[in-house]
This record gives structure tokens, C-alpha cells and sequence, in this order.
């Protein structure tokens, strides 16, 4: 027994020395690097024959372990040294992404590169996103020649879906920022999207990340403005991102004004008050009385809760709105606004169950509070309603269009009379 005792001490050393001896190997990505330009230098510019040693080579170096060794040296042509130099003692070589010709065409022939390497192998693809990330942090160490050349790759791959469009994070960094590189850098990356898709490519992407409404953090906080942003991207051949963030600030204005607006109803305040500052929003945001009358409707319906039974809720819904009827005639003076409405208590009639029932006395309601007019609700029945419930509203709707056509035939009927 004592033997066996003093055997364990002599089997836990081999076994350290061994994961010593891992762990060496683990971190010294010099003769992976030795490889990889090897490999690139007998390439030489020829992009298909540089796929093919990617793909071949993956089966015998550790690109798992390597990933941003890897990336560094098809990117930049060897390591790079935090700020984005090129290490000194380190092997290099004349093919990768940066000394490439600085043309589109050239760029997608390296987003191909790219992304074959990535569908080949899989686990690469979380490692090259932090690449990206990583390379746009360096940009100020970087030439002119480079930033070019990268931003139109990083478009390239943004459009194709090979990285997500959060890796623009990077670019609002502080210092980026300050010198005007994070623009500049927006300004080619965004061209180079576009061309190879569309706005609505780069709209989605954005609001997938949450990046939609961040444009404006490209620009250091005392130009942080639509107007500057506009004329800077306008001036620079990029109107339909000008035009594109400019929507998004009117989308994020609604929203505030719709939170202030719903704060406003539960405090009490007065409509007159309510009014006051409504229309002087919609002028510092330019935002027209048919937009409005949407917020409004919507702040007034998300400003109660509603009875879940169906026969309460029409009742309910007729006392809420004959008091809140002056604030939605305030901003129903155009014909266009009053079927906007109309179609915004279709769609909530539709959408919220409870209330199919009482989308005709609601009509009625105001329709008697002058809010909407004769010629808006016979318009909305004759062409102007949604596909959303019609037959139910149709039908509901029926006898009110019968009366309120007699009556206007019995108006005229009455002036000719008159004139005779």
C-alpha cells in the first residue's frame, strides 16, 4: 500500500509537463504565421488560387486557435501591434487586402475570398465579426489607401449578410469621431453598400442592431444635428441615407411626442394646454396634421383601461371619447386628416376585438362632435376603407350612409327649391 502511494506524486507531474508543453504551443503563432504568407506569397494576386490554400490549409493549421493571426495577415499582410502598425519582427507579405488595387471590383473579389473561408469553416465567422470590429477601432493608424479599401470591403460583406451591421459600433468611438474619421470612413462603407444592394438592405440591417436610430453619433455632439448630418451625406452622394436618417429622427420625435402627450392626459392638463404644445412640436419636427391625428388617436385610446367585456366597452369607449372629442378636432381641419382617423379606428376596431362592435356609434359620436365630416365618412365608405374588417364595418356603417345621403339629397332638393 505504501508503494502505491508513491507512485500518484510521479503520474500528476507527466501529465503537468504535458499541458506545459500545450500551453507553449497554445500561444506562439509564429509558425502559423510562416505558413500562412508562405502560402499567399505563391499565390500572389491570383484570388482563386489564395481560396483554394485557405481551404486546403484549414486541415492542417489550427485556424481555431490562429483566427486573428489569420485575419491580420490576409487583411494588413501580417500581425498587427495595438493602434493598427504592422509588428516589426514579424514575417509579412506584399498580398493581402491593403496593398490590393482600390477598386469595387477588386474589393468583392476579396469579400468572395472572405466568405468562402467562412462557409468552409463555420467557427471562423464569430472571430472575423471581432476582426472588423478590431480593424475599426485602428482606423487612425491606417493610410488613407487603407480605410478606402477596408470601408468598401466591410459595405460589401454589411450587404451580403456575412457580418452583422453591429460591428458600427466601432466606429463611435470617441477619437474616430473628433477627427472626422468616422464619417469619412461611413461615407465609402455606405456607397459601397448600396451599390451592391439598396437603402432598404442597410435600413433593415440597421434596426435589426438597433443601429438605426445611432447615425447620428458619427458626427462629434456639437454637429450632432439632421440638418448637418443631411447636408454631409447629401453633399457626399449618399441622399437616400440622408433621406433615410432623417425619417428615422421624425420616427423617434413621434414617439417622444406620443410618451409626452400620454404623461400630459394622466396629469390633467387642460386641452388647451395639450393643443399648445402639440402644435408647436409639430412644427419643430415637421410633422403634418395627418401624422399627428394618428398620435393623437393613440394617445387617447392607450390613455385608459379598457372593460375586456364587449358589452361594457362600447359604453366606456363612447364616454371616453366624447370627452377627448375637442382634442381630436383640433387636429382634423383637412379632409385628408379626418379619413386618416377613420382608418385609425377601423384598424383599432380590427385589431382589438372587443371593440368590433363599436366602431359605427363611435363614428356617429363624432361625426355629431364635428370631428369628422359628412363628405370624409361617405368617402371612407364608398373607397377610401382598409381591406381589415370591412364586410362588419360595411355593414355597421349601412344605415348611417343611407341617412346621411337622404339627408344631403333633401339639403339640395331644398335649395333648388329655394332658388326657384
Amino acid at each position: 500500500m505504501s508503494n502505491q502511494k508513491q507512485q500518484k506524486p510521479t503520474l500528476t507531474g507527466q501529465r503537468f509537463k504535458t499541458r506545459k508543453r500545450d500551453e507553449k504551443e497554445r500561444f506562439d503563432p509564429a509558425q502559423f504565421q510562416e505558413s500562412i504568407v508562405q502560402g499567399l506569397n505563391q499565390s500572389g494576386t491570383d484570388l482563386e488560387a489564395v481560396a483554394k490554400f485557405l481551404d486546403s490549409s484549414g486541415a492542417k493549421l489550427d485556424y481555431r486557435r490562429y483566427a486573428e493571426t489569420l485575419f491580420d495577415i490576409l487583411v494588413a499582410g501580417g500581425m498587427l501591434a495595438p493602434g493598427g502598425t504592422l509588428a516589426d519582427d514579424v514575417t509579412r507579405t506584399e498580398f493581402c487586402l491593403f496593398t490590393a488595387q482600390e477598386d469595387l471590383e477588386t474589393m468583392q473579389a476579396y469579400a468572395q475570398v472572405f466568405n468562402k473561408l467562412i462557409r468552409r469553416y463555420k467557427y471562423l465567422e464569430k472571430g472575423f465579426e471581432e476582426e472588423i470590429k478590431k480593424l475599426l477601432l485602428f482606423l487612425k493608424g491606417f493610410t488613407e489607401s487603407e480605410r478606402s479599401k477596408l470601408a468598401m470591403l466591410t459595405g460589401i460583406l454589411l450587404a451580403n449578410g456575412n457580418i452583422s451591421a453591429s460591428i458600427l459600433g466601432s466606429l463611435f468611438n470617441e477619437n474616430l469621431v473628433k477627427e472626422g474619421v468616422s464619417a469619412a470612413f461611413a461615407v465609402k462603407l455606405f456607397k459601397s453598400w448600396i451599390n451592391e444592394k439598396d437603402i432598404n438592405s442597410v435600413a433593415v440591417s440597421l434596426r435589426k442592431v438597433g443601429m438605426d436610430n445611432r447615425l447620428m453619433e458619427l458626427f462629434p455632439a456639437n454637429k450632432r444635428s439632421c440638418d448637418h448630418f443631411s447636408k454631409y451625406f447629401t453633399d457626399a452622394g449618399l441622399k437616400e441615407l440622408s433621406d433615410f436618417a432623417r425619417n428615422q429622427q421624425s420616427i423617434g420625435a413621434r414617439k417622444e411626442l406620443q410618451k409626452e402627450l400620454q404623461e400630459q392626459m394622466s396629469r390633467g392638463e387642460s386641452f388647451k394646454e395639450i393643443i399648445a404644445y402639440v402644435r408647436e412640436e409639430m412644427k419643430k419636427a415637421d410633422i403634418s396634421e395627418q401624422t399627428m391625428i394618428g398620435i393623437v388617436w393613440t394617445s387617447v385610446m392607450s390613455s385608459v383601461e379598457w372593460n375586456k367585456k364587449e358589452e361594457l366597452v362600447t359604453e366606456q369607449a363612447i364616454k371616453h371619447l366624447k370627452q377627448y372629442s375637442p382634442l381630436l378636432k383640433a387636429f382634423t381641419s383637412q379632409g385628408s386628416s379626418e379619413l386618416t382617423l377613420l382608418l385609425k379606428i377601423q384598424e383599432y376596431c380590427y385589431d382589438n376585438i372587443h371593440f368590433m362592435k363599436a366602431f359605427q356609434k363611435i363614428v356617429v359620436l363624432l361625426y355629431k362632435a364635428d370631428v369628422l365630416s359628412e363628405e370624409a365618412v361617405l368617402k371612407w365608405y364608398s373607397e377610401a376603407h382598409l381591406a381589415k374588417g370591412k364586410s362588419v364595418f360595411l355593414e355597421q356603417m349601412k344605415k348611417f350612409v343611407e341617412w346621411l345621403k337622404n339627408a344631403e339629397e333633401e339639403s339640395e332638393s331644398s335649395e333648388e327649391e329655394e332658388a326657384d
